[in-house]
């Protein structure tokens, strides 16, 4: 068990707080990152022995106000606006990682996770990804039946046939996609798309749906992501990037986001994921996305936020005992 993280050993983690809602259709989850930030999140890590830097919320309101100017691009919803603020997202989670602290993104929907993961590349450039979701979000502006990119992101990190499009090609073209098929780790689908379900297939990307959680059970789950990304059984080396979507938990544990799909993780089942990633050593980044405090009535958004905090303060190192 690790009682550091080895790629940042001094344990200081940046708080990236990201209230941004153009990557769907829903709005208030750009409160999310506020909401986590009220509910004692700083503290908390504090607590844990983390130096913590927080500034404030990523200023991202000279775009937010583009969102209702952004013309679709094809079938793609604000495509401007979510390739600018993803842009500006990998600028900043590069920052801090270079200087040595870890990122912790807020969110926000989970098209941020194109701006992350790109800037944790950019620095652990052999990092793997580990990606907990009821959706895979590896639809490309030729599969999605929605349009809506927080479905994307994966698809763009991947550089898939079909994401060679403005504005996305400006700054992140797929001929210099960082992120490898072999590299991504998706634990906890249950609504994935037919075109999806392809894209796995053809590319050969390892997918734990619900069904093999249930099959395995967590650890074993979890154990087998961790051998996969790492080349061998047992081995605990790579970095990891974890990206935690809070609908990959069932409703009745985290009803209050977007796109809710019953059959999910678990509590525990959520929290062990993120305590046994702290347990390897080598998380360098995690991004907590899609709360929405605003679709629920308030006890269920409460839960949803407290949930968030805990799932945060295991990959930070909480333990039960």
């Amino acid at each position: 068990m690790a009682d550091t993280p080895k790629h940042y050993p001094a344990k200081s983690v940046s708080v990236i707080g990201c209230p941004f809602s153009g990557g769907q259709r829903r709005m208030g989850v750009d409160t999310g990152p506020n909401s986590l930030v009220e509910a004692g999140l700083i503290d908390q890590l504090k607590g844990l022995g983390w130096q913590v830097g927080f500034s404030g919320h990523q200023a991202f309101e000279d775009v937010n106000k583009e969102i209702a100017k952004d013309e679709d691009i094809g079938v793609m919803k604000n495509p401007r606006v979510v390739s600018e603020v993803s842009r500006r997202v990998a600028s900043v989670v590069e920052q801090h990682a270079r200087n040595g602290s870890m990122p912790l993104t807020l969110g926000g929907d989970h098209s941020l996770g194109l701006g992350t993961v790109t800037g944790s590349l950019r620095v652990h450039p052999d990092a793997a990804l580990i990606w907990v979701d009821a959706h895979a979000d590896i639809n490309t502006p030729e599969t999605t039946p929605s349009g809506n990119l927080h479905g994307c992101p994966v698809s763009f990190l991947l550089g898939l046939p079909g994401t060679d499009v403005e504005p996305f090609n400006k700054w992140t073209p797929p001929s210099k996609a960082l992120l490898k098929p072999n590299s991504v780790v998706y634990i906890g689908l249950r609504d994935v798309d037919s075109g999806e379900r392809k894209i796995l297939k053809e590319n050969n990307i390892k997918a734990f749906s619900m069904h093999e959680v249930d099959k395995y059970g967590i650890g074993k789950v979890v154990d087998m992501a961790l051998d996969y990304v790492n080349g061998g059984e047992g081995k605990r080396e790579r970095p990891i990037h974890l990206s935690f979507d809070v609908d990959a938990l069932d409703p009745s544990v985290a009803p209050s986001t977007g796109t809710p799909v019953r059959g999910g993780l678990t509590f525990r089942e959520g929290h062990y994921i993120c305590e046994a990633l702290y347990e390897t050593g080598t998380l360098i980044a995690m991004d907590l996305m899609e709360v929405n405090p605003s679709l629920m009535q308030e006890r269920d958004a409460e839960q949803t936020i407290a949930i968030g905090c805990s799932l945060i303060r295991s990959a930070f190192g909480e333990t039960l005992l």
